[in-house]
């Protein structure tokens, strides 16, 4: 468990940093090309292939911190063992969801890989680099959801005192 928490930490940095870079390539794209008629062949695809990868990197870190949308109108009302048993399965949810688009996302990157597709831009970048993100992603978030099944099982849920019915 300690090892995926330094994963999902390490992703989440990784995620802030592009991000970051993002930012910085944009700004510099709109300076560029408003401020000295030059714009760039480059900044508007690194960018989006940053944003491509930061959100999905970010997916198993924002599970563990429950940084994501939560919906606790029904939840709120229940017991411990109520709130316990909701985690469980939305848990399992989200694990199986994470599996099914790990595998298809993985197949479609192969494919791109083994074909040596590219996108076809200004920059031709082998397409396989933007759809890497999918099942990288999805397998952070799938590691991150076995960590927070085995804390769920233990009645260690995030936010809740510990259950012990």
């Amino acid at each position: 468990m300690r090892l995926i928490s330094t994963l999902e930490t390490a992703m989440g940095w990784i995620a802030a940093v592009l991000l970051t870079a993002t930012g910085a390539m944009l700004t510099y794209e709109v300076v560029a090309r408003y401020f000295f008629n030059a714009p760039t062949i480059w900044a508007a695809e690194l960018s989006q292939l940053c944003l491509i990868w930061a959100c999905p990197v970010a997916m198993g870190w924002a599970l563990s911190h429950r940084r994501h949308i939560r919906v606790t109108a029904v939840t709120a009302q229940l017991g411990p063992r109520g709130r316990q048993v909701t985690e469980i399965l939305s848990l399992l949810v989200i694990l199986g969801f994470s599996l099914v688009v790990l595998f298809y996302g993985w197949e479609i990157f192969y494919d791109s890989f083994e074909r040596g597709r590219t996108t076809g831009t200004m920059l031709d970048l082998p397409a396989w680099i933007p759809e890497a993100a999918i099942p990288a992603g999805f397998a952070m978030l799938a590691l991150s959801c076995i960590s927070c099944l085995l804390r769920a099982f233990r009645g260690d849920i995030p936010g809740e005192e510990r259950i012990s019915e």
